[in-house]
């Protein structure tokens, strides 16, 4: 008996999975039932049956050559055969154009839909299903009655910040087509690369796709490489990479950006500029404040752009971006305001929703529909445009209301930039934490909407940018597996499908995505740590493995853990400073990457700390614990350990448990302007023994916060302490100029250490 039936067998034994659920299919299908019958053979005479002109049956074949190393003979004719696999299009059923029926006995397979979008997502429950029986290729007889919840079911690409070749974006196309995702938001123009070929302005990829270096490490690292970086699809690449996504079901929707993050074109044309220019193309990340004048001379530019671009793509809709639009040029351009006034404008807001008004009535006139960023409802929204919500779910609910169709792609979920796992074994990236089991908790449809404003809905999208994702095998890593979980709640959970059930068919799909030299996360494996405070006041830790079979084995001094290592079995009480390192282990084959993490103890660790203000979700690991965890905050990835107030203010009061000596007190806190993210204003300090008469206040300004780096380090008067109260104040708006101007900036705060 080979391992995966092994495994098979003990997992129904243990109640991991039933026969709803042991067949590695994702997206799960609506409906999924295995007969009492035999299995269906899979062999070089199996014969396939399709219709004359049926495109999807070159690719089954392709398949299955790739899956089992055989090509099979294909008729449009019934067939006596006892091995037959037939593609049926039945044009007279009610079937939805994405619905699609599997049936499978011991002679045939059968697929029907009444269209070829049906058919090939049938097909690609086919591919799985193949896959994971490729070693007998005897497929068991089952029933499937399939089709999708959301007509919007996207993943984007950001080519503008790093550059990848026409195959690693057909690549990509077929991830998407394998989840039966149906939009590829390809993210073409940007501050940092100009990628689309524009014959008009040759200028726009002579110099536009061209910049003279890219930033290594960090953001706040401030460090460029200085080597020359560039590339840009011509049209007919463009048009090969469209037809070739129409092979796979999938719609190409293009991205033109404005009239924001435009540097690179300015760049190649500064006299669409409100300043005249010279610009070079960006080499840093972030926001510039360099965009378009939004006078008749651009937007005649800009629809010539749109002349080229629209005719190349056939999606309905066409992204025009509209977001982190700075002002300031605006506001200091003496044609902006001449413009302001003419039409009679309120403010600088109402001058970017008439300019994408202006493009929306071009591209109306063109038969197409624009879709931008959440922030084109400032200043009033176009009337026909549609949304896709970043900032959180506020301006799709917003819109929705408004009876405008939405796209809902919040950061919190969303976003596939963020780490996925424990930042200190993952490779850099922008911050957040965004994990698989996030990914799949996600529900497109706000709460706050109701039956009818939900119906514009039209579906989500996960989103993939590539400051720090310098080659497609990093972009594959931050997009699988956490594509497949999004792909599963866009094609629809049922109330039955949960977190552990999805776990499990993915570990078992992953056969797959190793056939196909995917190089996917494996945070899935990794080891987590959970910190509380233990019943004498100490750190306790409680180590999580992905699968609960796998042994976790750890030390304590530092050196790397192996199978003969310490065997986890209870929580670890940590009792001074100590450097934990922990993995799974299969025999003496480490599973995971090593969790390392170190604790340093102060006076103040496993304090009770009380917060006036939540924190955000997307940062609040443990709560106000994580002030007094003994961990402190990667400055370089900002990660989980890091408490984060959006627009807030951190307001914690500490517990000592009983009256110390207290000599000094640490703060940790965050600067990175790129990423909104800011030093408090002010933090001040006050103390006391018994919770009532305080202090006076120690203050600490943000120059002195500055010339410390963050790490603010205060002197206590020698005195008897048992309550320590800490307030740091948020920087309130972002100001002008930076990276989300006018959006609530971030605190990022850590450890409190006290002394």
């Amino acid at each position: 008996m080979n391992r995966k039936i092994i495994l098979l067998y003990l997992l129904i034994l243990c109640g991991v999975i039933n026969a709803q659920t042991t067949l590695p299919i994702i997206p799960k299908p609506k409906f999924i039932q295995l007969e009492n019958a035999l299995p269906f053979y899979l062999t070089k005479q199996t014969v396939l049956i399709a219709p004359k002109g049926n495109i999807e049956v070159q690719y089954l074949k392709e398949v299955i050559k790739e899956r089992l190393g055989f090509e099979l003979e294909t008729t449009t004719s019934p067939q006596k055969s006892k091995s037959t696999i037939e593609l049926i299009m039945n044009p007279s059923s009610k079937m939805d154009i994405d619905e699609y029926q599997i049936k499978i006995n011991s002679s045939c397979i059968k697929i029907e839909a009444n269209h070829p979008n049906g058919l090939f997502y049938g097909i690609q429950s086919l591919n799985q299903l193949i896959n994971y029986y490729s070693n007998t290729n005897k497929i068991p007889a089952l029933t499937i009655q399939d089709q999708p919840k959301f007509k919007w079911r996207g993943m984007h690409l950001d080519v503008a910040r790093h550059f990848f070749s026409k195959s690693e974006i057909k690549k990509y196309i077929d991830y998407l087509a394998l989840y039966k995702m149906n939009i590829f938001h390809w993210h073409l123009t940007d501050d940092q690369g100009w990628r689309i070929e524009i014959k008009k302005y040759p200028k726009l990829t002579s110099v536009g796709a061209f910049r003279k270096e890219s930033m290594v490490g960090h953001y706040n690292e401030q460090r460029f490489d200085g080597k020359p970086y560039g590339g840009f699809y011509t049209q007919e690449d463009i048009k090969e990479i469209i037809a070739y996504a129409k092979q796979k079901h999938v719609t190409v929707v293009p991205e033109i950006e404005m009239p924001g993050h435009a540097t690179a074109a300015l760049a190649s044309y500064p006299e669409f500029s409100c300043t005249g220019g010279p610009f070079e193309v960006g080499t840093q990340w972030g926001v510039l404040e360099d965009v378009f004048c939004p006078n008749e001379k651009t937007l005649d530019f800009l629809k010539s752009v749109l002349d080229e671009v629209l005719p190349l793509f056939p999606s309905d809709y066409i992204h025009i971006g509209g977001d982190e639009c700075p002002k300031t040029r605006w506001q200091q351009c003496a044609k902006c305001q001449s413009l302001i006034n003419k039409k009679g404008l309120k403010d600088e807001h109402e001058l970017q929703s008439y300019f994408v008004s202006e493009i929306e009535k071009y591209i109306n006139k063109k038969g197409k529909k624009i879709i931008g960023w959440d922030e084109i409802l400032e200043g009033g929204l176009a009337p026909n445009a549609a949304v896709m919500s970043w900032r959180g779910t506020e301006g799709g609910i917003a819109a929705a209301k408004a009876k405008h169709y939405v796209v809902m792609s919040p950061g919190s979920h969303c976003y596939f930039d963020h780490y996925q796992g424990e930042q200190k074994t993952e490779p850099l990236a922008i911050g957040g934490y965004t994990t698989l089991e996030k990914v799949y908790d996600f529900n497109p449809i706000p709460t706050e909407l109701t039956r009818e404003e939900s119906n514009y809905i039209l579906g989500a999208q996960g989103n993939v940018w590539t400051e720090y994702m310098e080659d497609f095998a990093k972009v594959e890593y931050m997009a699988m597996p956490r594509m497949a979980a999004l792909a599963e709640v866009l094609w629809g959970k049922d109330t039955t499908s949960n977190y552990l059930d999805f776990k499990n068919r993915l570990l078992l799909h992953f056969s797959l995505l190793d056939k196909m030299k995917v190089n996917y996360s494996k945070a899935l494996f990794e080891v987590k740590a959970k910190i509380t405070a233990s019943d004498s006041h100490l750190l306790q830790v409680e180590l999580l493995a992905a699968n609960s079979y796998s042994p976790i084995f750890y030390t304590l001094d530092g050196s790397p853990p192996s199978s003969k290592s310490l065997l986890y079995t209870k929580p670890i009480i940590i009792e001074k400073n100590t450097t934990l390192k922990a993995a799974s282990f299969e025999g003496d084959t480490k599973k995971s990457a090593i969790l390392e993490q170190k604790f340093e103890i102060h006076l103040a660790t496993a304090a009770t700390v009380t917060l006036k203000e939540e924190p955000s979700n997307s940062y609040q690991a443990n709560g106000g614990f994580s002030l007094v965890d003994g961990m402190y905050g990667d400055r370089g990835k900002f990660g989980r350990d890091w408490l984060g107030f959006s627009g807030k203010d951190a307001i914690a009061t500490i517990d000592l448990g009983s009256v110390k000596k207290v000599h000094t007190l640490t703060i940790d806190v965050l600067s990175s302007p790129a990423s909104w993210i800011y030093y408090p204003k002010q933090i001040s300090i006050s103390y006391s023994e018994n919770g009532i008469d305080y202090s006076a206040d120690q203050t600490i300004s943000v120059q002195e916060i500055v010339a410390l780096k963050g790490i603010v380090k205060v002197d206590i008067p020698s005195t008897n302490i048992r309550y320590l109260k800490v307030n740091a104040f948020n920087q309130g708006k972002i100001p002008d100029g930076n990276p989300g101007a006018g959006e609530k900036a971030w605190l990022f705060i850590d450890e409190i250490k006290v002394e």
